[in-house]
């Protein structure tokens, strides 16, 4: 059973606004010659990473709420120039939207089971993440979302 990442999407204001800084990433990337994945630096390295790289998503915690994921693909322990671990999380750049649920800030990532996951909001998600924000939270707070 995979196991997901949880992170706030700190600067974010909506989806939209996560695609699009993915998005001027993978044109520096593809300029550069790099491979197109994008990349997350967090401070610690999690402990169950095979977990994590065996089908899990990291996902995005944007204005109080889980809003979308992305799929990790790899996990990269390195040291940076001042000797400091890091790690990449190396992700799969498609933004996917999930059925938004509220969530209280917390400070680096959390451990997300599939059980607790919430779920794609397939056919419906490009629709959905194009409403502007206040009238999606409305709308979930009415319970029609």
């Amino acid at each position: 059973m995979p196991l997901h990442l949880l992170k706030l999407c700190v600067g974010c204001e909506s989806i939209k606004e996560l695609k699009g800084w993915i998005a001027e990433r993978m044109a520096t990337a593809r300029k550069k010659g790099l491979p197109l994945h994008h990349v997350h630096v967090t401070r610690m390295v999690p402990k169950r990473g095979d977990e994590i790289v065996a089908g899990g998503s990291l996902y995005w915690v944007i204005k109080g709420e889980i809003a979308a994921r992305e799929k990790i693909i790899a996990i990269e322990p390195f040291r940076d120039k001042d000797g400091i671990g890091r790690c990449r999380l190396v992700m799969q750049p498609k933004v996917i939207a999930v059925s938004p649920r509220p969530m209280r800030p917390f400070q680096g990532w959390r451990y997300f089971t599939p059980d607790v996951a919430p779920p794609d909001l397939g056919k419906a998600a490009a629709s959905v993440a194009a409403m502007p924000e206040p009238l999606r939270r409305e709308l979930r707070d009415l319970g029609l979302l």
